[in-house]
């Protein structure tokens, strides 16, 4: 068996760097590969439960900052390496400071069928970290799907993978259609005075927890039929973090369905 190549590569200007660069700048719909920047992260995914959200990323080719040893993880996945400079390692991953360690994942299609008792529903979320937060305490507190409302960012983003550190590999993630709203309870997280507060909420299965814009929240959208409000009660500021707003919420539900005995 043909051992797989190592390949120095320094400029980006080299045509398979330009084309790795351009593959990893599509994003939504349309996105085909991503980066798991990082040990970290690549062993979060190697760790992961074989399930229908992990086997959706398929390993393509290793990438190892220049000058740095194999790493012991690299054995576990026999492929091509690129051995990237320093100032190419960075412009790749778009992490402040370039990783030792890469690994470029293929994008499989979106998950069908049957929605999951639990599911997040971020709903116009543009910042990626805070999307990637998001997805971590759905992960965290027994969601199984992630259903993306319009205007969200995308969540197999390089950094928005950085912000949810696994999340992605425990989620089925696809996008929203109006199919979707004749399943479930749905309920939206609200700062207005007028939604019932949390304690006061049914969050029982089926249920679909949605999350609304950073900035606005559900200010100029409409919400379909059907969907109740709730907020989290505070003192002394106005409304929460989206994202610290979702981790409660989800403590909330784990907790009353018995998720977290």
């Amino acid at each position: 068996m043909r051992k797989p190549e190592t390949l120095l590569l320094s400029s980006k200007t080299n045509l398979r760097v330009k084309q790795l660069i351009a593959a990893l700048d599509v994003s939504g719909a349309k996105r085909a590969y991503t980066l798991l920047s990082g040990e970290k992260l690549v062993k979060e995914w190697l760790e992961s439960a074989p399930n229908e959200a992990q086997s959706r990323l398929s390993p393509v080719r290793w990438l190892r900052l220049e000058g740095q040893k194999k790493d012991p993880i690299e054995r576990e996945l026999e492929l091509e390496t690129w051995e990237l400079s320093e100032k190419l390692m960075t412009a790749i991953s778009g992490s402040p400071s370039p990783p030792s360690i890469a690994l470029v994942m293929e994008l499989g299609a979106e998950p069908v069928g049957q929605i999951a008792d639990l599911a997040i529903v971020p709903w116009g979320i543009q910042d990626l970290g805070n999307l990637g937060a998001m997805l971590r305490s759905a992960a965290a507190f027994g969601f199984q799907d992630a259903l993306l409302g319009p205007g969200c960012a995308d969540p197999f983003s390089p950094k928005a993978l950085r912000g949810s550190m696994g999340a992605a590999f425990a989620l089925r993630i696809r996008r929203l259609s109006a199919a979707h709203f004749s399943d479930g309870r749905w309920m939206a997280l609200d700062s207005r005075r007028d939604a019932s507060p949390i304690s006061e909420a049914n969050l029982s299965p089926p249920l679909r927890l949605m999350a609304g814009n950073e900035g606005h929240g559900w200010q100029g959208s409409g919400l379909p039929a059907g969907c109740a409000r709730t907020s989290i009660p505070t003192i002394g500021v106005e409304s929460l973090n989206a994202a610290v707003a979702v981790g409660i919420a989800c403590f909330e539900a784990a907790k009353r369905n018995g998720v977290l005995n």
